[in-house]
């Protein structure tokens, strides 16, 4: 399940087309997850106990140890997990640091 402030429940076409609009796609499964079943194309990986402090780093830091330009205030993020819990998680959590 995936999950974006507009729309909190994102089909996997749905995400598929806001991928092509350049739309940050942050899943916040653990390491072992992704290397258990795979990472989505194109997609970070910042576990959701990473994601606070990821989201409030300075962008030179954050380019260096996620290799992405840190996402403003105002860019388009969609957070994925295996469930859907996390990312509802992680949606609040960039919400409460002023994402929108």
């Amino acid at each position: 399940s995936l999950c974006a402030a507009a729309e909190p429940n994102l089909s996997y076409q749905e995400l598929k087309d806001l991928k092509k609009a350049n739309v940050l796609h942050i899943d916040v499964r653990e390491r072992w997850e992704i290397d258990r079943f795979g990472k989505i194309p194109e997609s970070i990986n910042i576990p959701l106990g990473e994601l606070m402090e990821a989201l409030q780093m300075d962008p030179k830091e954050f380019k260096e140890q996620y290799n992405q330009k840190m996402p403003s205030k105002s860019d388009p993020v969609v957070f994925s997990c295996l469930a859907g819990t996390r990312s509802k998680q992680a949606l609040g959590f960039a919400t409460s640091l002023g994402f929108s």
